[in-house]
């Protein structure tokens, strides 16, 4: 079998160990390559006394990807004792490599993350090519971990307990400019072969290399704890980190915790730490949550799992966007900003160039943070291009509807545009609720008709729900696809139905909180109930953001449509309060003055009193934990309604989209994983005790009944 890594020596008894993953498109540390690498490490070690250094370098386009998560997620309990042995293998030829006397090199020619990156800063120095394409780092808190091959460790001693923290809880990815600035990296070259003349050129004019927290005297930056400002940073950290992430998130705490132990006692001690509290979180259910739905789901997402087969991909480069209010210029901005014309029509061209306006405010702020030149931002400007006449719909291939929820207005600009459109042309409405498959039948060309559902703001949000109509075509799939991934947001595909998946759910949290201020809970609470849940908001907060009235309407419209096609829906607990907020009180949201919140000028908030004077809170208030379940269980329920009724067909699809879309918690992993770590019988059981409680709506669908019953997971 051929080895990952090859041995070099040259004439200047330089050695150089090559990473090559026979078969892998990138370098990552699996059972071959760790066992490759530590006889590689032991060999070196052994040939000390004569050899002049160690470069590690990378003959793939990047540099190292770190540790293998398909081993880590598939990882039992039963298993912490042999992963704790495998660390602790590789972590002492580390420890070799960084005490063997001689210079070490990391030749960093692509990214290198995760252990890769903990591979280099076990390394005397680094050098790095300084491509802004590259990224280095430590990402594993973002997967419910934290670096266990000494990351942790060699980050504290190097930069200090205080400022190697966003590095390593936060799991952000930096350019190599930025590292050389915080003094990650060494030294930046321009090219591959600078690179290696580099490696060589330090190796050669150092004989004797040692870390910096192997000289004797060493300092390390900001001080140990015991030392009275560091000690109350500490205090005050672990107080804060305890706040934001509610319990929810065991990583952060972790890194901070073995952190500040580690500072405490010597390195090996330090690194021991750490490894027993990466075995802790390997384990655990949130790293498994959000390694599966984050890792391999969005990965699967993103590698084209949900395109139709055998359709040629296609590249756009002139989009047409109907409508320059927020969310239409959002979209025209996102497709500029990645190299599209996007012509952008509207009632006048003075409110079609909303749309230039808007852009320009987010490429201002671009500028500011040095993320682009003032060349690139017009650039991006020129390709917006503003007009009041269809005829300027020449050459697009893709209309992209963004005019407001109006099933008449949509049909009319449909039929007004489609004379000067090519057959070629998809049209896509960005409608969030209207059914496709009806807004169709105002096209002569229904089979180039679909969704394409993006969320507010559109520049900043991942998500596009790709929402397919009965006669769209798999090759009108194929293509809206290829399109949400040139401008880079992350499509789910879902089949056509009144709500789709993202809002049917969504109202679901929103109505929950209403019908619990309805109950007689108080608001406060509620809202207190959501955030220690983990959602980004409260149920009130984020309802008052979205616009009550423009969420009883919705819901007014869905209640008429089913009852029109002989299907009525049962009333919810929300509806009445609802109707009274905005008919009796007035209280339409944020932007009309205010709903469940008064706002003040400075952007403060505060919960409307009336909440108190007019609705009865004088009912026992239910527990912490039934606020919690009441929210997680409405929306992780009608996910499972929406998959049996055939609206939604990958589990992948549903994970992603509550999180990346709605908001759902994201340590759970997304609707189906918060079902499938509850344990599914646990979970029909749970949801039968919120119907006794709450009503009907909890009561579990069939299609969790049956895969409980079947010892199934949603997979």
């Amino acid at each position: 079998m051929m080895s990952p890594i090859t041995y070099v020596r040259d004439a200047d008894n330089i050695v150089t160990l090559t990473f090559d993953s026979p078969g892998q498109r990138v370098n990552t540390l699996n059972d071959q390559m760790r066992d490759c690498l530590i006889e590689m490490i032991e060999r070196v070690v052994a040939e000390k006394d004569s050899i002049a250094g160690v470069i590690f370098s990378s003959a793939k386009n990047t540099f190292f990807a770190g540790g293998d998560l398909n081993y880590l997620y598939q990882l039992k309990a039963d298993g912490a004792d042999q992963l704790f042995e495998q660390i602790s293998v590789v972590k002492r030829a580390f420890r070799q490599l960084e005490t063997i006397g001689k210079p070490v090199v990391a030749a960093i020619n692509g990214s290198a993350v995760g252990g890769g990156f903990e591979l280099a800063l076990a390394c005397h120095y680094r050098v790095c090519v300084n491509d802004p394409k590259i990224q280095l780092g430590l990402p594993e808190a973002s997967l419910g971990l934290l670096p266990g091959l000494g990351g942790v460790v060699r980050m504290n001693l190097l930069l200090g307990l205080i400022d190697s923290q966003p590095y390593l809880q936060e799991g952000k990815l930096f350019t190599p400019e930025h590292a050389g600035k915080a003094g990650l990296v060494h030294a930046l070259v321009s090219n591959q072969t600078e690179l290696s003349g580099a490696a060589r050129a330090w190796i050669l004019s150092r004989p004797v290399a040692v870390q910096p927290w192997d000289t004797p005297g060493y300092q390390v930056p900001g001080g140990r704890p015991g030392a009275p400002e560091l000690d109350q940073w500490i205090d005050t950290a672990m107080a804060h980190l305890r706040a934001k992430t509610k319990g929810r998130y065991p990583a952060p705490e972790a890194i901070l915790s073995s952190s500040i132990e580690g500072m405490k006692v010597s390195f090996d001690q330090a690194d021991l730490i750490e490894t027993q509290e990466f075995i802790g979180l390997v384990t655990g259910s949130v790293a498994k949550n959000l390694i599966g739905t984050f890792w391999f789901q969005l990965n699967s997402i993103k590698a084209g799992a949900g395109r139709p087969k055998n359709i040629d991909a296609r590249r756009f480069t002139k989009i047409a966007v109907l409508g320059a209010g927020m969310m239409g210029a959002g979209i025209a901005y996102v497709a500029a900003s990645r190299g599209i014309v996007a012509v952008v029509k509207d009632l006048s061209v003075d409110v079609a160039s909303k749309a230039l306006q808007s852009a320009q405010k987010i490429l201002s702020k671009r500028i500011e943070k040095k993320e682009i030149t003032t060349q690139q931002q017009q650039q991006i400007l020129e390709r917006i291009q503003p007009t009041e006449l269809y005829e300027d719909f020449a050459g697009v291939q893709l209309v992209i509807e963004a005019v407001s929820e109006n099933p008449e207005l949509k049909a009319n600009v449909t039929q007004a545009a489609e004379p000067y459109l090519s057959d070629a042309v998809i049209w896509a409405s960005n409608t969030s609720t209207l059914p496709i498959t009806g807004l169709a039948l105002a096209s002569s060309r229904a089979d180039k008709f679909i969704g394409l559902h993006f969320f507010s703001p559109a520049h900043r949000m991942p998500l596009v729900e790709v929402i397919v109509g009965r006669e769209t075509s798999q090759e009108t799939l194929a293509h809206a696809l290829d399109f949400v991934m040139q401008i880079g947001k992350t499509p789910i595909v879902v089949n056509d139905s009144r709500g789709f998946f993202t809002s049917r759910v969504f109202s679901t949290f929103t109505r929950e909180g209403v019908a619990m201020l309805g109950e007689g809970q108080n608001a406060a609470s509620i809202e207190a109930g959501a955030l220690s849940a983990g959602f980004l908001i409260g149920p009130l907060a984020v309802l008052d953001e979205v616009s009550l009235s423009l969420s009883f309407n919705n819901r007014l419209e869905t209640l008429k449509a089913f009852a029109e096609e002989g299907r009525p829906l049962a009333a919810h607990p929300a509806d009445a309060l609802m109707k009274r907020m905005i008919e009796e009180f007035g209280r339409k949201g944020r932007l009309a003055g205010g709903g469940f919140y008064d706002y003040a000028a400075d952007g403060t908030k505060k919960l409307w009193p009336g909440l108190t004077q007019y609705f009865n809170h004088s009912v026992a208030q239910i527990s912490v934990q039934d606020v919690e379940d009441r929210l997680l269980f409405c929306m992780a329920l009608e996910s499972v309604r929406i998959m049996q009724e055939g609206v939604l067909n990958e589990v992948r699809d549903g994970n992603i989209g509550s999180v990346m879309g709605i908001g759902f918690p994201r340590w759970t992993g997304g609707v189906f994983q918060f079902l499938n770590q509850y344990g599914l019988p646990s979970a029909v059981n749970r949801a039968r005790e919120l119907a006794a409680l709450y009503g009907d709506r909890f009561n579990p669908p069939e299609l969790l009944i049956e895969k409980a019953g079947r010892a199934e997971l949603f997979e």
